[in-house]
């Protein structure tokens, strides 16, 4: 049975795709892209707070982009600092908690360190949470999954015959965190790139052909009326 849903979605995920198309087509360095993709970060987090969004997750860096040219690795790393520290107080302003899913500790240590830093200074918000999928894969934390299941069950406190949808779900990396009711994804690929694999199974998704570093508050309203205009069915009928 199709089900009405909230106007506002309580988490929305966003794959950010399109800084580097956006830089080449204007001449720029790759990381010019990136550095221009950080106004867009901001945008999204003024605007889902605005719209009433309760969780905002993005895309920041996957663990296929370690094999991009170490230059930009470093940058798109420096930009993530810099980020921290120059956004750092709206966060405060707003009550908003930073969290991080992924390999944490694949990071730089300087970089680790800053996100410590501040996940600590934001962990009693509780007005938002902005997610960083820092060198993450979906299918990685899916395996993750798998290991701590199989590792409880070797030392007898699960039985595998007991385990379920939500057991998994239990030991993903931010399990308290819900399912993404909207997935907005920038540039017009049509694909979900490794991303929240086991939370997206009944997300709306939303493919806008605006790059990246051009998404504004405008682009985040359009998507949130898209999905305002959706009947979300859960595998039932209209």
């Amino acid at each position: 049975m199709s089900v009405p849903h909230a106007q506002v979605p309580r988490h929305v995920a966003i794959i950010m795709d399109g800084n580097g198309r956006w830089a080449e087509s204007r001449g720029f360095s790759r990381i010019k892209g990136h550095e221009a993709g950080a106004e867009s970060v901001r945008a999204a987090v003024r605007a889902s707070r605005d719209a009433g969004v309760q969780f905002l997750t993005l895309y920041a860096f996957s663990t296929e982009n370690w094999v991009r040219p170490l230059d930009e690795v470093r940058g798109l790393m420096e930009l993530l600092r810099r980020f921290l520290k120059t956004d750092e107080n709206e966060l405060h302003d707003k009550k908003v908690r930073l969290r991080i899913i992924g390999h944490m500790n694949e990071l730089p240590k300087r970089v680790q360190k800053d996100l410590v830093r501040v996940m600590e200074a934001t962990r009693e918000y509780t007005s938002g949470t902005l997610t960083l999928a820092l060198s993450y894969g979906g299918r990685d934390e899916i395996v993750d999954a798998t290991r701590a299941i199989a590792r409880e069950s070797a030392l007898g406190k699960i039985d595998p015959e007991t385990i379920t949808v939500e057991t998994i779900a239990a030991h993903l990396y931010a399990p308290d965190i819900p399912d993404p009711d909207l997935m907005i994804r920038t540039g017009g690929e049509m694909r979900i790139s490794n991303f929240l694999l086991w939370q997206i199974s009944y997300s709306e998704l939303y493919v806008t052909d605006v790059l990246w570093p051009d998404f504004r508050e405008e682009h985040f309203a359009e998507a949130l009326e898209d999905y305002r205009r959706r009947h979300r069915r859960f595998g039932g009928v209209r």
